[in-house]
């Protein structure tokens, strides 16, 4: 019996992108985020006496600003070394957008996996077949998987492999691939990277996306980490999720129907904070406040908005662990939206305007190609997979629920002006 350790896009020294900008922000805590969670992942190899661990792409962030990132990497691995462990790497697109990482003189423990064909690992005293390839550059429309070799027979078959599968929001379509023809291969294990947000695409065979190792951004909410298998008789006996990050993004929805008082208010914006500060199980966390619901208090959170953002931010101070990232308002006046929302009136014709924007949405959708050119002409350290070039259907319709509410909410404090 053994055990191996999955994990993928580390992005090691990327910025959490949100908090500097808060005068009381944990600024050397935000930058040594993914450091320190990369630490918990050499730590937890070790406790668990992991055989070899296996980085499925996105380990570094494009180029770095010195050599620190390399050597801080090279010195983790040699903490691997000193307890017998064996990393198998392939590089993912940011990993192939950076020129400096491709001259990194890794420690002889550790194997970056061939970019010009797939690479094959035996490793005899486990009999494990250890099967990947790197990214040859930083766009990879091709699917890799139909290269790589039949599983070997009698061995433990792992592929290593960075690929956005069949699509995922959010993530470009890079080195696309069906869950058929990974199936295809005969292989135990399929070990992915590429995607952010944990995934057991199957059990059979087990292909598992173990998601980053430290949210970065108000996009990746929710707990991050690595995936622990134990392996016995040539079968997968366990596949373990472990939470190694060390600072937590939440969207805090705060409910306000039927509030009526700013106590009240104030009340459930903490209660909300603190339920989150739970869920973090200790960590600190990011915070997005969301006010929603049909409140008498829409008004005065509307027009006073500065002075209500002071009394939550100081609600997330009290917590000593919480940082807002952002507070949005999306309340309602009592009835106020039934009222002017007749036909003819300026929230029916806004609605009507927004519904046209979403049916003519796929015009702007046949602007992509153009997008991308102009996209592939900006440095690698100016996109990332949240980059405002990255546009599909899921973010169009977002974006026209958001100028919705945004103009509806401010229509309503101009009747709210009118009515004084």
């Amino acid at each position: 019996m053994f055990r191996f350790l999955h994990a993928a896009d580390i992005h090691l020294d990327s910025p959490l992108k949100g908090l500097e900008v808060y005068q009381d922000a944990p600024v050397d805590q935000i930058r040594g985020a993914v450091r320190r969670a990369f630490d918990n992942l050499v730590d937890l190899a070790i406790q668990e006496d992991a055989a070899f661990v296996l980085l499925a792409g996105d380990l570094f962030d494009g180029d770095w600003k010195d050599y620190n990132t390399g050597l801080y990497f090279i010195n983790r691995m040699g903490l691997l070394r000193e307890a017998g462990i064996h990393a198998f790497i392939v590089s993912g697109n940011h990993d192939a957008a950076s020129q400096i990482s491709r001259a990194l003189h890794l420690p002889d423990n550790v194997r970056l996996l061939s970019h010009k064909k797939p690479e094959t690992m035996i490793l005899e005293d486990l009999n494990v077949a250890i099967h990947g390839q790197s990214f040859p550059s930083r766009i990879v429309s091709e699917d890799l998987t139909q290269f790589y070799p039949q599983g070997e027979y009698g061995l433990f078959n792992i592929g290593l492999l960075h690929t956005a599968l069949t699509g995922r929001p959010g993530h470009e379509p890079y080195a696309p691939c069906t869950l058929d023809a990974l199936r295809s291969k005969g292989y135990q294990y399929w070990a992915l990277g590429h995607v952010h947000q944990r995934e057991e695409v199957s059990q059979e065979p087990w292909v598992i996306f173990p998601g980053n190792i430290q949210g970065r951004h108000i996009r990746e909410t929710g707990p991050k980490g690595c995936t622990m298998v134990t392996v016995d008789e040539g079968q997968v006996l366990e596949v373990q999720h472990h939470d190694i990050d060390v600072l937590r993004w939440a969207v805090c929805r705060v409910d306000l129907n039927e509030c009526e008082t700013h106590e009240e208010c104030l009340d459930r914006v903490r209660q909300s904070m603190e339920d989150e500060l739970i869920r973090a199980e200790g960590r600190p966390i990011a915070v997005r406040l969301v006010l929603e619901g049909v409140t008498s208090l829409h008004r005065q959170l509307h027009e006073k908005s500065f002075h209500w953002m002071e009394e939550f931010k100081a609600i997330s101070a009290s917590l000593v662990e919480v940082w807002l990232e952002k507070i949005l308002f999306h309340t309602r006046k009592n009835a106020s939206l039934e009222e002017v929302s007749g036909v003819g009136t300026p929230i029916s014709v806004l609605n009507q305007a927004v519904e046209n924007f979403r049916l003519g949405k796929f015009q702007l959708l046949d602007l992509i190609p153009e997008l991308e050119q102009l996209r592939s002409k900006l440095p690698p350290d100016l996109i990332s997979d949240d980059d405002p070039f990255n546009v599909d259907e899921e973010k169009m319709e977002a974006l026209c629920e958001d100028i919705k509410e945004l103009l509806t909410g401010r229509m309503l404090r101009q009747e709210d002006r009118y009515e004084d």
